[in-house]
């Protein structure tokens, strides 16, 4: 999904890594309303707030929050 569309979506995993071998990638899985799962980067403040099983939307624009 591109950064300009807008969504709202459920937390169903969290993960963290420095996949690049020095930075550190907190990313989400999440699954969207109409079905399909999509692993998400969300920075460290929303990463810390988000917990699975929480709703997360996205605006058009904006960067993923917890809703």
């Amino acid at each position: 999904m591109s950064n300009e569309q807008a969504w709202e979506a459920v937390v169903v995993s969290k993960s963290r890594a420095p996949l690049d071998g020095s930075n550190l990638y907190r990313r989400v899985t999440v699954r969207h309303d109409d079905g399909p799962e999509e692993k998400i980067r969300v920075a460290r403040e929303a990463w810390k707030q988000i917990e699975v099983g929480d709703r997360v939307m996205k605006e058009a624009g904006q960067d993923p929050r917890r809703a």
